[in-house]
């Protein structure tokens, strides 16, 4: 399932010059429309069924007449609210703003994660370094970090991780299951998630963790009272390492959104680590939204839009994959894809991979 976005020019001179004037004016339109949500007038416009007049909005709000004048002039030409007979009512976008979570979880990372890292991207793209990340302390990637980012940082980068991944797990984990599996490993498996949910739905499994020792640490107290924990195990690998090898004996190996945090060739390497450590018998599955094999064109603006977090604060080096990016690695360190299973969750495809 490959959809052809993006392959012609649909918009008119006006609609264009609106376009232009959108991108010029994004952060304010992004700050004033985070700031209707803070101070709760979306959402008393979206539960008032006539509408509400500016001075009850003002005084609901806690905000001075000037304060809401300004936000509500700025609300109208964004197109989140409408005024009709000197009354405000939401508009459809007001309410997929407010009640739409995969709006709510970007726009939470985008200012908690992103917004300041971003004022560096021109020099991480320079210099394929994630230049932002000095916004919140000095390591050479977030993924470094991730223990340590201070909160509502934290919170928010794991909300959106979780957000994209987690919805796309039941279905995977019925491909990965049609076969009998008696050990998994979960490459960069993080706070212990997708392991959890497999030794709580098929009791003969064990999972091993591959991934940096720190994150192992709090995976082990994320998971350490739930069912089946003591079937979930760590192993400290970091995963840079060209020389670090993957540990051999799986019948599966599985790396979930995993892959776009490197680069190509640190990709390629990952994978040949991993092919070296398969047998034929092995399967190793990859789960990542690609942008091209989206439904709908929306998703794939997303994700093109989060790669240059990779970019600007996440590595420098790194992006959300076109599918022909990725099978031509998968190609490179040695492997095949035997199969894709397209519209996992929000818009994931799982790779399914053996030895030639």
């Amino acid at each position: 399932m490959k959809n052809q976005f993006y392959n012609e020019d649909t918009r008119d001179a006006l609609s264009s010059q609106r376009l232009a004037q959108e991108i010029a004016f994004a952060p304010v339109v992004f700050q004033v429309s985070r700031t209707l949500i803070r101070t709760g007038i979306l959402e008393r416009l979206l539960q008032s069924e006539d509408g509400m007049n500016f001075e009850d909005i003002a005084d609901q709000a806690g905000l001075s007449p000037y304060a809401t004048q300004c936000l509500l002039e700025s609300a109208l030409s964004i197109g989140l609210c409408f005024c009709r007979d000197e009354r405000f009512h939401i508009t459809r976008a007001g309410v997929f703003l407010l009640n739409d979570t995969m709006a709510r979880v970007n726009l939470d990372f985008i200012h908690d994660v992103c917004y300041q890292g971003l004022f560096h991207l021109e020099t991480a793209l320079r210099t394929e370094t994630p230049a932002g990340l000095k916004t919140f302390g000095d390591w050479p990637t977030i993924y470094e970090a991730l223990s340590q980012l201070p909160e509502p940082v934290r919170r928010s980068w794991f909300a959106f991780d979780h957000y994209y991944s987690d919805g796309a797990f039941a279905a995977a984990r019925q491909v990965i299951f049609a076969a009998p599996v008696q050990r998994l490993l979960d490459v960069g498996g993080n706070t212990g998630r997708f392991a959890a949910s497999c030794v709580a739905e098929n009791n003969a499994v064990q999972v091993t963790i591959m991934d940096l020792a720190g994150q192992l640490a709090t995976m082990r107290e994320n998971t350490a009272n739930l069912p089946g924990a003591d079937r979930i195990f760590g192993h400290a690998t970091d995963l840079l390492n060209p020389e670090a090898p993957f540990p051999a004996g799986f019948d599966v190996i599985w790396m979930s959104q995993f892959l776009d945090c490197f680069s190509e060739a640190q990709v390629v390497s990952i994978l040949r680590r991993a092919q070296a450590a398969m047998s034929a018998e092995t399967r190793l599955f990859i789960l990542e939204p690609m942008w091209d094999r989206q439904r709908f064109e929306t998703a794939a603006y997303c994700l093109n839009q989060i790669s240059l977090y990779f970019t600007a604060l996440a590595n420098g080096n790194s992006k959300m994959f076109h599918s022909g990016d990725l099978q031509r690695l998968v190609d490179d360190a040695g492997l095949r894809v035997t199969r894709i299973h397209d519209g996992l969750g929000l818009g994931h495809s799982l790779l399914e991979c053996r030895l030639p």
